[in-house]
């Protein structure tokens, strides 16, 4: 069986994900998105928890896609798993750049584990998290950059907000 993983913080899920992870179902066996607990990043929107939540629901009519969360290395989390691939989306040249350093870094830790890089959609090709929380927070329309339960959850968490 041909287990890749889809790495990221996911915080939150978009349109763009999505289709990285329906076209990576398509040519592996299984695709686990794992949610990587990042202490470095500050002020997430949604908890792990939370993110795990969304990616299921948003992932549920994919049978083989499964979401899991990860602490560590990305490599000893395949390891686990018994993953030989990962599973990246590219928008620009700039993700290229970052992209290639941590796959280099990957294969230098264990050389069986390849990297796919899968070019967006175009018309994702200017979408990102950080994007969607900057202007979700402010109540603008986000309902063609997000599932429809992610929209609802950041929606939630804008009224939640003191003002």
């Amino acid at each position: 069986m041909s287990i890749a993983v889809c790495p990221g913080s996911f915080d939150p899920v978009t349109y763009g994900h999505l289709d990285i992870i329906q076209r990576g179902a398509k040519v592996f066996d299984k695709v686990i998105v794992a949610v990587l607990i990042n202490r470095n990043k500050t002020n997430p929107v949604f908890t792990v928890e939370e993110r795990l939540a969304l990616l299921r629901e948003a992932t549920k009519d994919i049978p083989n896609v499964e979401v899991d969360t990860f602490n560590g290395l990305l490599i000893e989390y395949m390891h686990t798993r018994g993953a030989k691939a990962i599973i990246k989306g590219l928008r620009a040249v700039s993700d290229f750049e970052y992209e290639m350093q941590m796959a280099s870094i990957n294969r230098l830790i264990d050389n069986k584990i390849e990297t796919f890089f899968m070019m967006t959609n175009n018309q994702y090709s200017f979408l990102s998290s950080s994007i969607v929380k900057e202007i979700g927070k402010y109540g603008a329309d986000v309902s063609s950059l997000v599932p429809p339960n992610v929209e609802r959850a950041l929606r939630a968490k804008r009224e939640e907000e003191p003002r």
